[in-house]
C-alpha cells in the first residue's frame, strides 16, 4: 500500500512537473513577437544543421573512406544451375573459373578410377620384378628352394578430400541447395583461398551496408525532430497564444483598475480633507463678522446670530456629506444663504447680481468652491473698500465647458494685505487636478475698472441623482 502511495506520488509530481514546465515555455513563446519567433526558429534550424554536422558527419566520413577502401577488386561467386562462377577480381591472373558440380564429381570419380588402375599395375610390376629377381637367385644358387612371394602390400590411401587454403591441399566446400539437398565440392587451393575472401568481402559489404543505414536513420531522426519542436512551438504560439495575451490583458487591467481604485480612493481622501479646511474657513470667517457686529451694533450682531444659527441648520447636512461632486444649484443655493447673512453686516455696501439659468442647476460641480471663490471676493476685494461694491455670479455653457464666474469691482489684486490662512485658491485648483484632470482649470484676471474676475471651467455634464 506505502509503495502504491509513493508511485501516485511520483507521478502526480512528474505531471505537475511538466504542466509547469509547459506552461512557462508557452508564457514565453506567446510574448515573443511574430518576428522574433520566426528569427528563433531560424536560429534553431541552423545550430541544429550545426549539432548534426558535428555528430553525424565523421562518422559518415569515414564510413564512406572505408567503403572506398574495401572497394578493390574482390572475388565474386555467382551460384546458379549451370553451377559456380568464380570471379577472381582484376589482380588475380586467373581467369574466371566456372565449376560444375555434376562434372566435377565425374571428373573427381575418373581421376579415382585412374589413380586405382594406376595402383593395381603399379602392385602387378612390383609382383613381376619380385619373380624375376626371384628367379635369378635360384639360377644363380642352383639348389636354393624357390622363393616365396611377398604378400602383397596394402594399398595406398586416397588423397585427403579437405584441405586449408594456402597448404597444397584441396578444400572441400560444402553447398546446400534450395531442396536441402547438400553438395561437397574438393576444390584446388587457390580457388577456394578466392573463395573465401569473396565471401569474407560479402559479409563486411552487409555489415556496412547495415551501419549506414542506421547512420543515415539516426541523422534523419534528428533532423525530424528539430523541424517537430519548432513546429509543436508554433502551434503552442498559435493555439495557447491568444488564451495567454487575454490572461496577460485581464490580470494587466485588474492591476489598472485596482491602482486607479486606489489612486481614486486617495484623491477621495485628499479631497475631503481639503473640503474639511473650507468648512472651519467658512465659519471662522462668519463669526468674526459677528464678533465685530457684537463691537459695533449689538443689535444687528443679535439678528445675525440668529440667522447664522438658521444657516447652518440648513446648510451644515448638506456641508457634512462626502459626495465629491455636487450640483450647481445647491452651490448656488448655500451662496445666496452666506451673501444674505453678509448683507445684514454690509447693508448697502454690497450689492449682489445672481446669473444662474434654470436648466445649469443640474450640472455637476464640486462642492464648497463657489463659495470659496466668493469669501475671497467679499474678503480681500470688497470688505476692505470704504463704499463697498459689486457682486455678480453667472454660469454659461462653452465649448462643452461649464464655466462659473465670479466678478467683483473691489481693490484689486494686492492693495490690502491677507490675513487669511492662504487655502482658498491653493485649495480650489488641487481639488479640480484631481477631479478632472487637465480637464479643470481655475483663471484669475483683473476686472476693468478694478476688482478681479475669478473663472472656474469644469466639464459640463449632469450631476448624479
Amino acid at each position: 500500500m506505502q509503495t502504491r502511495r509513493s508511485n501516485q506520488q511520483t507521478i502526480s509530481n512528474t505531471l505537475s512537473a511538466l504542466s509547469r514546465g509547459f506552461d512557462a515555455v508557452a508564457t514565453w513563446v506567446t510574448q515573443l513577437s511574430w518576428w522574433k519567433f520566426f528569427l528563433f526558429a531560424a536560429l534553431m534550424i541552423v545550430a541544429g544543421k550545426i549539432l548534426q554536422d558535428e555528430l553525424f558527419s565523421g562518422s559518415e566520413e569515414e564510413i564512406v573512406r572505408t567503403e572506398h577502401h574495401a572497394r578493390r577488386p574482390e572475388p565474386t561467386v555467382t551460384i546458379d544451375d549451370s553451377g559456380i562462377h568464380i570471379n577472381p577480381g582484376k589482380n588475380s591472373r586467373r581467369g574466371p573459373i566456372t565449376i560444375n558440380p555434376e562434372v566435377e564429381a565425374a571428373k573427381a570419380e575418373a581421376a579415382a578410377k585412374a589413380a586405382v588402375a594406376a595402383q593395381a599395375k603399379a602392385e602387378e610390376a612390383r609382383i613381376a620384378a619380385e619373380e624375376k629377381a626371384a628367379d635369378a637367385a635360384s639360377k644363380a644358387v642352383g639348389t636354393a628352394e624357390p622363393a616365396v612371394p611377398a604378400p602383397p602390400a596394402p594399398p595406398a590411401p586416397p588423397a585427403p578430400a579437405a584441405g586449408k587454403a594456402g597448404t597444397g591441399h584441396p578444400v572441400t566446400k560444402t553447398i546446400r541447395g534450395a531442396n536441402g539437398e547438400e553438395v561437397h565440392i574438393d576444390l584446388p587451393p587457390q580457388i577456394g583461398e578466392e573463395l573465401s575472401n569473396a565471401i569474407e568481402a560479402a559479409v563486411d559489404d552487409a555489415a556496412e551496408a547495415k551501419a549506414r543505414s542506421y547512420h543515415k536513420q539516426a541523422s534523419t531522426w534528428f533532423t525530424s525532430f528539430v523541424w517537430l519542436l519548432i513546429l509543436a512551438l508554433f502551434g503552442t504560439k498559435a493555439l495557447v497564444g491568444g488564451k495567454k495575451r487575454a490572461e496577460a490583458e485581464m490580470q494587466s487591467a485588474t492591476a489598472a483598475a485596482e491602482r486607479e481604485s486606489m489612486q481614486r480612493q486617495l484623491s477621495e481622501a485628499k479631497m475631503q480633507a481639503m473640503q474639511a479646511q473650507v468648512e472651519p474657513h467658512f465659519l471662522f470667517n462668519t463669526l468674526a463678522s459677528v464678533e465685530h457686529l457684537i463691537e459695533t451694533n449689538p443689535p444687528r450682531a443679535s439678528a445675525m446670530q440668529r440667522t447664522l444659527i438658521q444657516y447652518l441648520r440648513a446648510v451644515l447636512p448638506q456641508m457634512r456629506d462626502n459626495n465629491l461632486v455636487t450640483n450647481l444649484g445647491r452651490e448656488v443655493d448655500m451662496v445666496k444663504s452666506y451673501l444674505d447673512l453678509l448683507k445684514m453686516r454690509m447693508e448697502e455696501r454690497l450689492t449682489v447680481e445672481l446669473h444662474v439659468p434654470e436648466g445649469l442647476r443640474s450640472a455637476a460641480f464640486p462642492p464648497m468652491m463657489l463659495q470659496s471663490m466668493v469669501e475671497n471676493a467679499i474678503k480681500h476685494g470688497l470688505e476692505c473698500k470704504p463704499e463697498g461694491g459689486h457682486l455678480a455670479v453667472t454660469a454659461e455653457v462653452v465649448d462643452s465647458k461649464l464655466r462659473v464666474t465670479v466678478a467683483d469691482d473691489g481693490v484689486g489684486f494686492g492693495v490690502m494685505p491677507s490675513k487669511g490662512t492662504g487655502l482658498g485658491l491653493s485649495n480650489i485648483r488641487e481639488r479640480l487636478k484631481l477631479l478632472h484632470g487637465d480637464a479643470g482649470h481655475l483663471h484669475i484676471a483683473a476686472n476693468q475698472p478694478t476688482g478681479v474676475i475669478a473663472t472656474i471651467e469644469v466639464p459640463y455634464q449632469l450631476a448624479p441623482k
